[in-house]
Formats: structure tokens, C-alpha cells, sequence
């Protein structure tokens, strides 16, 4: 399988890759690690760290649609980063998956882009992967044994159904009620 299109676009932005290439299911790509979403301007050719970043990234694409994308951000404002960095790669269909810093930890909502629905939750003391397993109802058991890129093709197509009771929410809206960024100082990586 060739690299889709949207990975070579995206070079240089999916850092710290645990998992990076072709998934179990055919025609489908996944990457576990984190996404750069803005960089500083770069001198000379020199590569320099993101200003801003998502971590616990876990995304798949199949051909050149994001099926599937759940990551951290500090703030719910970077979400205007992320819909820049996929851009048309981001379908109705897709599941997204925001975790952000600053959200009350009591809520979680559905933001709606032009079609494309975005769940987003607050990320306090857990991971993103174990956040999902308890979101998707997939036991851990159950996936102990699967190879890295088996256990992204679990959680795709356990999100494929869908959660259910996710109250709809203005985006400007949800940027009013959220709070100050956390310092993330024990947060697990």
C-alpha cells in the first residue's frame, strides 16, 4: 500500500510516531503520536518545534478521508488549527474526537463545522486511548494482545457506530464557556 496523500502532506507535522503505516484493514493508514499544528517560521531551513501541538493523536485515513481522529489539545480554541491542518480530508462521515484542556470536566459536546461533527470532551488525570476504550466500551483485555496497528482498527471501527447523548453546541459558544489552559504538569503522556 502506498502512503495516501494526505500523510505526504502532512510530513513534517506527525512527530513521535508509535504507530505510522498501513493498518490490518485494507485500504486503511493509521498513526498513533503527535500532530504539529503550528510552526514557527522557519530561518534557513532549520526545523524547529511546533508553537502549538495535539498529543495522543490517533488518526486513520482511508485513501485520502480522515475516517477517524482523537487527540489532546490544551485549548478548544486550537480546534480552528486542527480543521486547517486536514482541511477537505475531513468528511461527515468521520469520527473526531477532541480532548481539551480547558473544557469543564462535567461536560462533554458535539460541535458542528460545515457538516463535519466534532465530539469534544475534557481530558483531566486520564489518557486519550483510555478515554476511548471507556467512551467505545472496548475492554483493554481485549485488546492486550493486539498488535499497535490492530488496536487502532478496534478503536476506528468501534467509533464508526457512533456515541450517543452528546448535547449540540455552538462553537462560539463552547469558546466562551471554556477555562483557562491547565498547566499540564503530571498529566501521563
Amino acid at each position: 500500500m502506498t502512503t495516501p496523500t494526505l500523510f505526504a502532506a502532512l510530513e513534517g507535522k506527525l512527530l513521535s510516531p508509535t504507530v505510522s503505516g498501513p493498518t490490518q484493514k485494507t485500504n486503511r493508514y493509521g498513526f498513533r503520536g503527535e500532530l504539529g499544528l503550528k510552526f514557527p517560521p522557519s530561518v534557513a531551513g532549520e526545523k524547529r518545534p511546533p508553537e502549538i501541538k495535539a498529543d495522543q493523536v490517533i488518526l486513520a485515513a482511508e485513501g485520502e478521508q480522515l475516517v477517524f481522529l482523537a487527540l489532546h489539545v490544551d485549548s478548544l480554541a486550537y480546534l480552528d488549527f486542527v480543521r486547517d491542518t486536514f482541511g477537505a480530508a475531513l468528511t461527515p462521515a468521520g469520527k473526531y474526537f477532541v480532548f481539551a484542556g480547558n473544557v469543564d470536566i462535567s461536560k462533554k459536546f458535539l460541535l458542528e463545522f460545515e457538516g463535519v461533527s466534532f465530539y469534544v470532551l475534557p481530558l483531566d488525570e486520564a489518557t486519550v486511548y483510555n478515554e476511548l476504550l471507556d467512551l467505545l466500551y472496548l475492554e483493554k483485555g481485549d485488546l492486550k494482545k493486539l498488535s499497535p496497528e490492530a488496536k487502532v482498527d478496534a478503536i476506528v471501527d468501534a467509533a464508526a457506530k457512533g456515541p450517543s447523548g452528546f448535547p449540540r453546541i455552538e462553537y462560539s459558544q463552547a469558546l466562551a464557556e471554556m477555562g483557562l489552559v491547565k498547566v499540564a504538569e503530571n498529566r501521563p503522556v
